[in-house]
C-alpha cells in the first residue's frame, strides 16, 4: 500500500494532490486552534471543512501547466509556500487583533509593523511548527530524491480540467455559503463571515477587489468635489437653540444603544404587563428631552449605519455598510475626537461581541476612540451569551471594572445585543409572558425588550449609587427596527391589547395595513436625560438619527458650524423636518412619500390627486432628500474629508490606538496623573466601585454551562444588526 501511495506521489498529479491535502490540513488546523470562526451546526462545519479546497486547487493548479520538470516542482512549492505565509500571517494577526489581514494592511508597512512587529515573538506558539513542517519535510525528500521528480509533462487539457474543477468547487462553495448566510458577498459586515464560508484565499481576493474598487473611486476624487459639499452644509446649517446650547457642558456623556428597539414599545402593554416600565419612566421624566417623532434612517448597514450617523453626522452608504466597506481607511471627524479636542473627553465603547464585527476594531481607531472593550475583555462563555454576544445585564455589570478607570469627563458608548433577532433568552433570564401572534419573532421580541429594560434600570441604579448620575448626560436611542415589514401584520395583532396607545402611530388596529404604517413603525426612541434638568418633556418635532450629533454637540457647548454634518440641531428653529430614509422615501409632519405613493400624515390615507401647490411642495422635498443623501454619499464614498481643512479639528492618527491592553493603559494613566486623576476609581480613594453594582442576572451568581455561543452570528439578519 505504501509503495502504491509512493508511486502516485512520484507523479506530477500525485505531488499536486499531496500539496493540496497538506495545505487543507493545516488550514483546518488553524481554524480549530488559532482562528475562531464561530462555526455552529453540521452545515456550517461542512462548509468550513471544504472551503480551503477550491482556492488551493486553483492556486497550486497553476503549476500543472508547466512542462519543464524542475520548474514544475519548484513553482508548486513556491505557490504552497506563499499560501502558507498568507495563512500564518493571518494566524499571527488574528492572535493580536481578532481580525484578518486586509490587502491594504499587507501593502502598508506602518500598519503591518503596528499589527505584527511590536509583539511578534510573544504571539508565536509551539504548535506553529505544524504550519511549516510539511514544507521542510517535502523539500528534504525532494533533495534526497525520496520523492522523485516526474519528467512527464501533463497535457494542457488536463491542467484546464483541474482549473475548471476548481472554479466549479468554488461556485458550489459560494452557493452553500449564500444558502446559510444570504447576501454573503453583497452585505458583508464581518470579515470572519467570508473566511468561514469561503476561506482565507477567497477573502484575500474579495478584499483585493473591494479595495481596488474603493481606491479607484477615491483616486479619481479631487478637492474641487468637496466644494459642493461644503456649500450644501453651509447653506443647511441650523443655529443652536439658546435654551439648550451648553446645557450639559462638561458633563460625562453616556450613550446607550438600544438594539432593535422601536418607539411603539414605550408605554406598550402585552398580556397585561408593561413591556418597558423603567424606560417609560425615563421617557416621561422632566429630566429628559424625549422625541416621539424620531425615525431610524439606516440602510443595509443597519447597526453600523446608526452608529455612523451618531458619531459622524453623515449617512451610511447606499449599498452595504460604510463601516465594513470603507471604514478601515476612512477619514472621520467623529464625536470621540471632537469631544477630546473641545472638552478633553476620554472615550470608550463597551460591546460584548467580537472586535471585528462591523469592522469596529478599525473604524473606532479612525474615529478617535481611545478604548474599545469587546468580547475578549469579558467572560462570554456558555449561557452568558446569546446569538450576538454577552447578555446586556452582564455587559453593564462587567463593564464597571473598565468604566471606573476612565478619566472624566468621558464619552462612553454601550452597545446592547440581547434585544436582537432571533430574540432568544434562557428561561431563567425572564418570566415575561409573551403573546401568541403566530410569529415567534414578534412574540419573543417583547420578552427581550423587557430584559433590556431591566438591564438599563440596573445600570441607572449603579450610576446613582456611584455618584456618576448627577454629573452625566445619558442619551438612549434605538438603532433600527426590530420587527421587519413582513412581520408587521403579526405585530398588529398585539395592538388590540392596547388600541389607544397605537393611535399615536397613525394606525387603528381594525384597519388594513399599508406601506405608510410600515413607515410609521420606523420610529425609534431618542431620550436625552440630564439629571436636574426639570424642564424636559416630550418633543414632537420630526427628526432622525442624522440629527443626533449636532444636537448632542450643541448641548455640551460645541458649535458644529465648521463640521461637515448633514443633520441639524433638533432644538433649532431652523431644523428641517423632512426626514430622509436611505431608499429616498421620506416623512414629514404633514405627508410622507413611501414607495412612490404620497400619504396624508394626519389621516394615513393615500393622496390620490394632490393639487398643484402640494405637488410642487412634495417635489421640492423629494429633491431635498436626494440632495442630502447624495452629498453624504459623495463625502463618504470618495473620502472627501481627507481634503477638508477644519481649523477647529486636528486629524485623527489611528496608529495612536491599540485595543489589546486598554485596562492596563487606563491604570497607567491614573498612576501617571496621581492626585490629578479624575477617574471614579481615583476619586474613590483607589477603591473599586464594582461592589456597588447589583444585578439579578442568574449568570452572575452561578457558573456558566461551558457552551460558548458568542459567535453564533448565523441567523438571517435581514431584520437586524
Amino acid at each position: 500500500m505504501l509503495k502504491s501511495l509512493k508511486s502516485k506521489i512520484d507523479t506530477r498529479f500525485g505531488f499536486f494532490l499531496l500539496l493540496v491535502f497538506l495545505f487543507w490540513a493545516k488550514t483546518i488546523f488553524a481554524y480549530l486552534t488559532d482562528i475562531s470562526l464561530g462555526v455552529t451546526g453540521i452545515f456550517q462545519w461542512f462548509i468550513m471543512l471544504i472551503n480551503p479546497i477550491a482556492t488551493t486547487v486553483l492556486l497550486l493548479g497553476i503549476a500543472l501547466y508547466i512542462k519543464p520538470k524542475r520548474l514544475f516542482y519548484w513553482l508548486a512549492m513556491l505557490l504552497d509556500l506563499a499560501n502558507t505565509v498568507l495563512l500564518y500571517l493571518n494566524v499571527i494577526y488574528f492572535r493580536e487583533f481578532t481580525d484578518f489581514m486586509t490587502v491594504n494592511t499587507m501593502l502598508g508597512y506602518s500598519k503591518v509593523n503596528q499589527g505584527l512587529s511590536q509583539s511578534s515573538l510573544t504571539l508565536t506558539n509551539i504548535h506553529d511548527v505544524f504550519y511549516w513542517i510539511d514544507l521542510v519535510i517535502i523539500l528534504i525528500l525532494l533533495i534526497m530524491k525520496k520523492i522523485k521528480m516526474d519528467p512527464r509533462p501533463l497535457p494542457k487539457k488536463f491542467g484546464f480540467q483541474i482549473t475548471s474543477l476548481g472554479f466549479l468547487m468554488l461556485g458550489f462553495n459560494i452557493m452553500l455559503g449564500d444558502m446559510d448566510r444570504p447576501q454573503l458577498i453583497s452585505r458583508t459586515f464581518d470579515r470572519s463571515y467570508i473566511v468561514k464560508y469561503l476561506g482565507l484565499d477567497s477573502f484575500t481576493v474579495y478584499d483585493a477587489i473591494q479595495s481596488e474598487q474603493n481606491n479607484k473611486m477615491r483616486s479619481d476624487a479631487n478637492k474641487s468635489e468637496l466644494t459642493s459639499v461644503e456649500d450644501y452644509v453651509k447653506h443647511h446649517y441650523a443655529d443652536p437653540s439658546a435654551v439648550t446650547f451648553g446645557k450639559a457642558k462638561g458633563k460625562n456623556i453616556i450613550i446607550i444603544h438600544l438594539e432593535s428597539f422601536q418607539q411603539f414599545l414605550i408605554d406598550d402593554k402585552i398580556e397585561g404587563q408593561t413591556v418597558t416600565p423603567f424606560l417609560n419612566s425615563i421617557y416621561h421624566s422632566k429630566d429628559t428631552y424625549s422625541f416621539d417623532n424620531f425615525f431610524n434612517q439606516v440602510g443595509q448597514g443597519k447597526t453600523s449605519d446608526a452608529e455612523n450617523m451618531l458619531e459622524t453626522g453623515s449617512f451610511g452608504t447606499a449599498q452595504g455598510s460604510l463601516f465594513a466597506r470603507l471604514g478601515s481607511d476612512q477619514t472621520f471627524q467623529a464625536a470621540p475626537a471632537i469631544l477630546k479636542q473641545h472638552g478633553n473627553y476620554s472615550s470608550a465603547v463597551f460591546h460584548g461581541n467580537t472586535a471585528s464585527f462591523w469592522n469596529r476594531n478599525n473604524v473606532y481607531k479612525n474615529m478617535g476612540y481611545q478604548n474599545f472593550f469587546f468580547a475578549s475583555y469579558y467572560d462570554v462563555s456558555g449561557d452568558k451569551s446569546t446569538t450576538y454576544g454577552l447578555k446586556d445585564k452582564l455587559l453593564f455589570k462587567d463593564s464597571i471594572n473598565y468604566l471606573q478607570h476612565l478619566q472624566q469627563p468621558f464619552y462612553a458608548k454601550y452597545i446592547t445585543v440581547t434585544n436582537h433577532i432571533p430574540y432568544t433568552l434562557d428561561k431563567e433570564d425572564s418570566s415575561f409572558k409573551i403573546p401568541n401572534t403566530g410569529d415567534s419573532t414578534v412574540d419573543n421580541y417583547f420578552r427581550t425588550a423587557n430584559y433590556l429594560d431591566q438591564s438599563v434600570q440596573e445600570f441607572f441604579s449603579f450610576l446613582k449609587n456611584s455618584g456618576l448620575y448627577n454629573n452625566s448626560l445619558i442619551l438612549l436611542y434605538g438603532d433600527h427596527y426590530g420587527i421587519s415589514n413582513s412581520s408587521n401584520p403579526a405585530l398588529a395583532k398585539t395592538f388590540s391589547q392596547d388600541p389607544d396607545h397605537f393611535k399615536s402611530f397613525g394606525k387603528n388596529p381594525s384597519e388594513n395595513w399599508t406601506p405608510y404604517d410600515d413607515a410609521q413603525l420606523q420610529r425609534v426612541p431618542l431620550m436625552i436625560h440630564i439629571p436636574g434638568l426639570k424642564k424636559g418633556g416630550i418633543q414632537h418635532q420630526y427628526g432622525g438619527e442624522i440629527d443626533v450629533l449636532p444636537t448632542l454637540l450643541h448641548m455640551v457647548g460645541v458649535n458644529t458650524k465648521s463640521y461637515l454634518q448633514f443633520g441639524s440641531d433638533l432644538f433649532s428653529k431652523q431644523h428641517s423636518q423632512v426626514i430622509a430614509f436611505r431608499n429616498q422615501d421620506f416623512v414629514t409632519p404633514d405627508y410622507a412619500s413611501i414607495g412612490g405613493t404620497y400619504y396624508n400624515a394626519h389621516t394615513g390615507e393615500a393622496i390620490e390627486h394632490p393639487d398643484s401647490k402640494l405637488r410642487k411642495q412634495m417635489a421640492k422635498d423629494q429633491n431635498k432628500v436626494k440632495e442630502q443623501l447624495g452629498m453624504s454619499d459623495s463625502l463618504n464614498d470618495k473620502n472627501l474629508l481627507r481634503f477638508y481643512k477644519n481649523p477647529e479639528f486636528k486629524p485623527v492618527k489611528s496608529n495612536d490606538y491599540n485595543y489589546a491592553n486598554d485596562l492596563q493603559q487606563l491604570i497607567k494613566t491614573e498612576e501617571k496623573l496621581g492626585l490629578k486623576s479624575t477617574s471614579m476609581y481615583s476619586k474613590n480613594r483607589d477603591s473599586s466601585l464594582v461592589p456597588l453594582y447589583k444585578t439579578d442576572a442568574p449568570e452572575a451568581n452561578h457558573k456558566s454551562t461551558g457552551e460558548n455561543r458568542l459567535k453564533v452570528t448565523n441567523p438571517d439578519d435581514s431584520n437586524g444588526s
